[in-house]
């Protein structure tokens, strides 16, 4: 073994340099640098990640790499320890630098294995908090003045000149090293924080002047709404650098109610995700532990005509198939698919997580389960919300736009009845070539009948003793104060 002695950065989900604290701080040590990013099979096979992920990480290292220049990251396929063992084969890892990952149960596991490995080793492990998301809390007492400190506090620039690091070329006979090439997919936005400046960019620029008027819209959201989500869920951008920038473009005349109302949904992003951080257990089961009693008999064709939009309300599956297509879906149409999931179909929500997460370019564990169980209206807390497809569909989608998009075998079909095709008579079917049942399908349930038995389902589940008390310890728990 070499007695070089060197420091190691891993990259997890803060694929930046920018406004990057534990890198600053490992670039600031004598010792010689090694930036890494492991893929790792367990999460290959897991069921919450898909290729949009990989490749969205993919296009992130490739964006460092050409940032760096020739200095560029160890980009492999391992489990972390053992590629931690063959580094320190080579080199003697003094020090690991990271960000605490506020993942799924199996990654927490993961960095307990880490963390005992690194002691055995005598190798220390600065772990540095995320997006002011904060590990070891009991309650939220300040919490929401820790933010506000956070987001104001000076943005860490790192000086790339000063940047000693080691040639990921050292280690060819140790790993196979991996490409970052991808194919082109123009329906996914890319990952990288260059892109991500871009989107940042038009958003203050232009977008933003329409963020409130159509963020319900899931058409003209796809414009007015920020698409920063994925970038801040996979690290391109801190929330404290998107928070700066924009605030100084209220002085460049942007609307300070357009700004403040998209920083609010800033600070609640790390809300969620703090939520998640403190009771992690909500992967699997209900926060309201009272909702546990609830058991929901899955149903099988229910499932498949959900997750292949052939539900035969046209919002609801035109939202499957854009998500499908793109990864992403705007807040509204996010709540109004769980709901009829959850609500309508009353198929418990832990069957839709993974489906949802695969396609959410955007996954974030601490976001994801945090807004499936409020969705599904299992917090006891939160307003029960049973959203009706049709409706939605009339108000948010005025002319159709959107679910003609997704769904061509409704493009003739006229206002109203493109709302619920299944009112077409035969003639109409025939005459607007979409024959229902077998051009488009019949509506799956009737939700005058499913809404009525969910909300009888669910307030009646607000008198029960234990969900009222579980409800006083999650707002004592969660609630900033």
């Amino acid at each position: 073994m070499l007695n070089n002695k060197i420091n190691v950065f891993w990259f997890k989900r803060d694929l930046r340099i920018l406004d990057n604290l534990p890198l600053f701080e490992a670039s600031k040590r004598d010792a010689k640098l090694l930036l890494i990013y492991v893929i790792e099979d367990f999460l290959l096979n897991d069921k919450h990640y898909s290729d949009i992920h990989w490749n969205f990480i993919k296009q992130s290292i490739d964006d460092i790499n050409k940032s760096l220049g020739e200095k560029s990251i160890l980009f492999v396929r391992s489990d972390v320890i053992s590629a931690l063992k063959k580094i320190n084969k080579k080199f003697k890892i003094q020090s690991i630098y990271s960000h605490l990952e506020t993942g799924i149960d199996i990654t927490y596991q993961r960095d307990k294995k880490v963390s005992k490995y690194c002691k055995a080793n005598a190798i220390n492990w600065f772990e540095y908090e995320k997006n002011y998301v904060k590990r070891g809390l009991k309650n939220r007492k300040k919490w929401i003045e820790g933010w506000n400190e956070y987001v104001r506090s000076p943005i860490v620039n790192i000086d790339l000149d000063r940047l000693d690091l080691i040639d990921p070329n050292e280690f060819k006979d140790e790993f196979i090293l991996l490409s970052t090439n991808t194919k082109n997919n123009k329906n996914i936005q890319p990952g990288g924080t260059s892109n991500a400046l871009k989107y940042l960019e038009t958003f203050s620029d232009n977008r933003i002047k329409n963020y409130n008027k159509n963020i319900s819209k899931p058409q003209e959201s796809r414009f007015s709404c920020s698409r920063l989500s994925p970038y801040i869920s996979w690290g391109n951008l801190s929330s404290r650098y998107i928070w700066q920038k924009l605030k100084k473009s209220i002085d460049h005349g942007n609307s300070k109610f357009q700004v403040n109302s998209f920083l609010s949904r800033l600070r609640w992003n790390s809300h969620f995700i703090q939520r998640f951080e403190m009771e992690s257990s909500i992967e699997f089961s209900s926060v309201n532990r009272g909702y546990q009693i609830i058991k929901k008999k899955i149903n099988d064709s229910y499932y498949t005509a959900w997750t292949d939009g052939e539900t035969g309300f046209p919002l609801v599956d035109a939202s499957i198939k854009c998500l499908k297509a793109t990864g992403y879906l705007n807040f509204r149409m996010r709540s109004m698919i769980v709901s009829f999931f959850t609500h309508h179909l009353w198929q418990p929500w832990q069957l839709s997580s993974h489906f949802l997460a695969r396609n959410f370019l955007d996954f974030e564990p601490g976001i994801h389960y945090s807004q499936l169980q409020m969705q599904a209206g299992e917090t006891g807390v939160n307003t029960i919300r049973i959203y009706n497809p049709t409706k939605n569909a009339i108000e948010k989608d005025k002319e159709a736009i959107f679910i003609k998009k997704w769904i061509p075998e409704l493009k003739n079909v006229p206002k109203p009845l493109v709302f619920e095709p299944w009112k077409m008579s035969e003639v109409e079917q025939k005459l607007f070539n979409c024959e229902i049942g077998k051009n488009y399908p019949g509506r799956i349930v009737d939700i005058a009948v499913t809404r009525k038995y969910a909300l009888d389902k669910l307030w009646g589940m607000r008198r029960n003793v234990e969900v009222k008390v579980d409800k006083k310890r999650i707002l004592s728990r969660h609630i900033n104060s």
